[in-house]
């Protein structure tokens, strides 16, 4: 017989940033190759954390694909089975040092104090989760679009930005090109 589960809680249902909007200076350095030793790391500092409650854990953004430059900031995504139960994930992340900076609804994202490192948490099987993992995964393995990107992110790099998230936002219709190309996880 099994357990019967508890009933899903709500969902945040706004965006709280953390600090408010911080204005920083983005930099893109060459690939570092000590960037994966640094990611196994948090890896290895996360699931101690969490434990079962981890269900993956994975290096994302531009430091996980070897020759592209990148703002040196490990980006780590990390998935769940309830977002909504921040007790077994996100207390467990401020314990071992992360900080919070953003709640909104279907993401969190602590960040070290040295805001070197963004670990983005997800529910499993969440549409954005995979897609971060898919677009790491294309631009591995498509010498053009990583060559297209890296050239985006150094012209938008040069530019001056309100915030982090601005810059991202400007990325976007590259990043929509890149995707397109990409199969979905499912159709592999």
């Amino acid at each position: 017989m099994s357990t019967p589960r508890t009933p899903r809680r709500p969902d945040v249902t706004t965006v709280e940033l953390v600090g408010g909007i911080e204005k920083r200076e983005l930099v893109l350095d060459e690939y570092d190759p000590a960037w994966p030793q640094r990611y196994a790391e948090h890896e290895t500092r996360i699931c101690t954390a969490l434990g079962v409650h981890a269900v993956s854990v994975e290096h994302v953004g531009s430091t996980s694909v070897p020759g592209l430059a990148a703002k040196p900031i490990l980006d780590v995504l990390v998935t769940v089975e309830d977002i909504t139960a921040e007790e077994d994930y996100l207390v467990p992340l401020i314990d071992a040092g992360y900080l919070l900076r953003v709640r909104e609804p279907g993401h969190r994202m602590v960040r070290t104090p040295e805001l070197d490192v963004h670990v983005h948490v997800h529910e499993v099987g969440d549409a954005e989760a995979q897609d971060k993992v898919r677009f790491r995964d294309r631009l591995r393995s498509s010498e053009e679009d990583r060559v297209l990107y890296e050239r985006t992110k150094r012209r938008l790099v040069a530019q001056d930005w309100p915030d982090m998230n601005a810059y991202a936002d400007a990325k976007g219709n590259v990043v929509a090109d890149v995707m397109a190309r990409s199969a979905p996880r499912s159709a592999r």
